[in-house]
């Protein structure tokens, strides 16, 4: 029968390469978290992250513009006080002119917003440079857009695919039964799939936003326990000795 290499095989040096990429992905795993956290959280106008915050992200609130969600939103950090966003949504709610614009808005987008929110920051981002790019974010918020949903998921796709593929290729390492194996190492993916297509189904049916909070968790508890059964296996089990037959 031919031998496949475990853990037990490998060397200290193999050992510490392993698990120092192990380390740092989980890592950048918390920082992701908290980076999905920030960017969603509050969207509803209640602090912390909910089902609803979900749903205005892909689907939109309909009940207030693109701007208005922002920055009662994630964006609302970024502003210096409670007054300069009522000012920004007093000015939406007055009709969006372009001469109130001028006067009392543009001051607090150009003080707070414009270095990121322009062309020289080369971020993917509406910019805020003129009246006529501001005003296009006060109609109706709809949600992520059909090209944006694109782009990451593309992003998406190609970057954690290629993390869940190293992560695996260390896991299989394991000493376990070889269904058990490789029904793990393939979880991760359904659930990154499921979870990019209850994007572009969250756009039209907000009611799913349930199911991709269910995919990325279940996805994020597939690689996790990889990446843990790895780390333990690597250097604290002790693998069973078969005495030699007589």
């Amino acid at each position: 029968m031919p031998k496949y290499k475990r853990f037990s095989d490998a060397s200290v040096s193999e050992k510490i390469l392993d698990s120092m990429f192990l380390i740092t992905i989980g890592i950048a795993y918390l920082f992701a978290l908290l980076n999905l956290y920030y960017t969603h959280q509050g969207r509803d106008g209640e602090p912390g992250l909910s089902v609803k915050d979900v749903m205005y992200a892909y689907h939109g609130s309909h009940n207030q513009t693109r701007l208005g969600a922002a920055i009662n939103g994630p964006m609302e950090a970024n502003l210096p006080n409670e007054a300069a966003k009522q000012t920004i949504l007093d000015w939406i709610n007055h009709g969006a002119g372009e001469e109130e614009f001028h006067e009392k808005v543009e001051p607090i987008l150009q003080e707070n917003c414009i270095m990121c929110h322009s062309a020289e920051s080369g971020m993917s981002i509406p910019y805020f440079t003129s009246y006529e790019n501001v005003v296009k974010l006060t109609e109706t918020d709809t949600g992520a857009t059909i090209p944006a949903l694109v782009r990451v998921s593309h992003i998406h796709l190609f970057g954690i695919a290629f993390i869940l593929f190293f992560v695996g290729r260390i896991f299989i390492l394991c000493e376990m039964p070889v269904w058990l194996k490789r029904i793990t190492v393939a979880i991760p993916f359904l659930f990154l799939l499921m979870d990019i297509l209850s994007w572009f189904i969250t756009k039209v049916y907000p009611g799913f936003a349930y199911v991709v909070i269910a995919n990325g968790a279940l996805m994020g508890i597939s690689f996790t326990g990889q990446l843990l059964v790895s780390l333990y296996q690597m250097w604290l089990y002790k693998p069973k000795k078969v005495p030699l037959e007589m």
